[in-house]
């Protein structure tokens, strides 16, 4: 198979990030935007010696499950994967991938994966959007980057996102093209002179809060006045914050915020509890599925009120007060100073007494709880991405909970170290994904495993 050629594929599989695989003579082809059980005709875009990658040049049998995307930019704009599929095979894509993951890489075929959880709505779902900010041929644009590039596709609106983030990216918009504010990019190069980097929107579902972060390079930023009267007109607009990005970085916020207007949080609830929100706050994007996944959580963890629980990377502390509610006492442990003092203070807030946050590495302070008489009747773990530290793994061997309850916002890590603690003597008994980013690959998984008598 070279390069440029084309090739009839019958599309039999979907890799992790959605795209179709179809196979000739046993050659595998990725090929974007492809279902299972298409035959398309693919032009090779590049052929490596075990697999190659393709694009669709017609679709001679198309999927059942395949839609029209509601929205304009889908096919180039990077943000969503799998819009070109009908959400129940979204949510059936989900379950296999988690399925495949357990199976091949955790070596584990022996539980039942519940159904994907899907939303009644899986459209405006997200309370945070980061939207980059440049120029091109000199007009202002503003939008997503196009898959695997920093190219950004110019759109006026994203269904997946609240719509007040639409209205704020508009002003945001007439603005800049009004006043010729200048662009960090510019025709898809850094340029260092320029101001404007990014737009941050952070909503709050439940209470109707407002804040609008605008990421610049420096701190004088002509006609923000202007900007601010024009925001003050949104329904719960409640924040308007400079943050300071001059760095050479593909990270999106700088360190320092400044407060322009307003109030420097605003405020939210999952479930019972009330969160306060900065502009660096960890807080899950779709609130609606974050309160089922943590209502999933507590129900594996089975609590009478007599356990105690460590919960290991607690973050800001919202999975530990969610399990406050049945546990005798929650120790939630942490690296990230800022985020043990804002689990602190969502702890004080909402009147919750029975946690206590640690600051640290969970394999090292689990230990020390350990050694200071503290034994933990169950573990929750929510890792990032990379999954969890084996050195955790290890000393969860050594405490030995009754439970082990992972949340999980990888398969393929999840995979891995469910197969770590069955070697360790658990038993994986239930997993329940749980679509929290509808239209994208990716999906969030809880999982109850106990401890096997020996």
């Amino acid at each position: 198979m070279k390069k440029n050629e084309e090739h009839i594929l019958k599309i039999v599989d979907q890799g992790h990030t959605g795209e179709g695989i179809g196979k000739t003579d046993h050659y595998p082809v990725f090929v974007d935007f492809a279902l299972p059980e298409e035959m398309v005709n693919v032009k090779i875009l590049k052929a490596n010696k075990n697999y190659g990658f393709g694009k669709i040049m017609e679709i001679m049998e198309v999927s059942p499950e395949r839609v029209e995307p509601p929205c304009p930019y889908y096919y180039r704009c990077g943000g969503c994967h799998i819009m070109h599929s009908s959400y129940e095979g979204q949510l059936k894509f989900k379950k296999k991938r988690v399925k495949d993951s357990l199976e091949r890489i955790g070596k584990i075929g022996h539980v039942e994966i519940e159904d994907t959880i899907g939303m009644e709505n899986p459209f405006r779902y997200r309370n945070k959007v980061q939207i980059p900010l440049g120029r091109l041929n000199g007009k202002f644009i503003s939008g997503f980057y196009a898959r695997r590039s920093h190219r950004i596709v110019d759109i006026e609106s994203c269904i997946v996102q609240h719509i007040d983030g639409d209205y704020v990216l508009n002003i945001l918009r007439d603005w800049a093209e009004e006043f010729n504010i200048s662009t960090y990019l510019n025709d898809d190069v850094i340029d260092r002179k320029g101001i404007l980097r990014h737009l941050m929107v952070r909503k709050g579902f439940r209470t109707g809060d407002l804040m609008v972060v605008l990421v610049v390079t420096k701190k004088e930023v002509p006609h923000l006045e202007v900007l601010l009267e024009r925001l003050k007109k949104l329904d719960g607009f409640q924040s308007l914050l400079l943050n300071i990005n001059a760095e050479d970085t593909n990270l999106v916020l700088g360190r320092e915020n400044i407060l322009i207007f307003g109030k420097p949080v605003i405020e939210d609830y999952i479930g019972p509890f009330k969160f306060k929100i900065s502009p660096h706050s960890f807080f899950q994007v779709n609130p609606v599925q974050t309160e089922v996944m943590y209502e999933k959580a507590l129900e594996y963890a089975g609590l009478t009120g007599e356990e105690t629980v460590f919960d290991c990377y607690c973050g800001a502390g919202t999975i530990s007060l969610f399990l406050s509610q049945k546990a005798k006492k929650v120790y939630g442990i942490e690296i990230v100073p800022q985020a043990i003092e804002d689990a602190k203070v969502n702890a004080r807030e909402n009147h919750v007494e029975n946690v206590d946050f640690l600051v640290g590495k969970s394999e090292e302070v689990i230990v020390d709880l350990i050694n200071d008489g503290i034994k933990a009747d169950i573990v929750v773990v929510d890792p990032p991405r990379k999954g969890c530290d084996i050195r955790l793994l290890e000393a969860i061997k050594e405490i030995a909970p009754e439970k082990v309850v992972y949340v999980s916002c990888d398969p393929g890590s999840l995979g891995r170290d469910l197969g770590i603690l069955e070697s360790f003597g658990f038993h994986t008994e239930k997993v329940t994904p749980i679509d929290n980013f509808p239209n994208s690959y990716h999906v969030e998984t809880v999982v109850l495993m106990s401890r096997v008598e020996k």
